[in-house]
């Protein structure tokens, strides 16, 4: 099974960044032209966002040293261990949908203190891939696009973060475990 989950992660990046330039061509769409164009608005969205960049990194940095994360893993920690998911880990589903970067950060120190070939440098990696920054791109893209009421889409956000985060323990359980 690893050596097909390897082969996988090889081929599929490429196969993909080949695919949609032919794909597009074959249905004649400018390739590079939509490219540039993508490129000019992206531009005009960056500067559009920076004011809900920084609440939001505002906001990440209160709830990470006002101790609220600690207190939170702490009350997790006992109901999770007994399934053999390590507590050092939890952080991660708590931190992912906030920041990509404080989660990297996180996951950085993880596979430093531990080892990226441990069960615990497995998973943090595997979450990493698994989860999104749900909150980020909720308060950032449609900050900048001016949509006021997300309805759903915060719901649908994290309940895909949990799913994402269960199964990027589950998964590495039994691939590794």
């Amino acid at each position: 099974m690893l050596t097909f989950i390897n082969w996988i992660s090889v081929w599929a990046i490429p196969v993909i960044i080949a695919f949609v330039p032919l794909y597009a061509f074959t249905k004649k769409v400018p390739v590079y032209e939509s490219f540039v164009d993508g490129a000019k608005d992206g531009f005009s969205t960056a500067i559009s966002i920076i004011p809900h960049l920084v609440g939001m990194m505002v906001a990440i940095s209160v709830f990470r040293a006002s101790g609220a994360l600690d207190y939170v893993i702490s009350l997790i920690a006992p109901l999770v261990s007994w399934m053999g998911i390590p507590g050092e880990v939890l952080p991660l589903g708590i931190l992912r949908p906030l920041t990509g970067t404080g989660s990297l950060a996180f996951t950085t120190d993880l596979i430093k203190t531990y080892g990226p070939d441990s069960m615990i440098g497995r998973m943090a990696s595997t979450i990493q891939g698994s989860t999104d920054t749900t909150l980020y791109v909720l308060t950032v893209y449609f900050g900048a696009v001016g949509i006021r009421n997300g309805r759903y889409a915060l719901k649908v956000g994290l309940f895909s973060d949990v799913v994402g985060f269960i199964a990027a323990l589950v998964i590495c359980l039994i691939v590794f475990g």
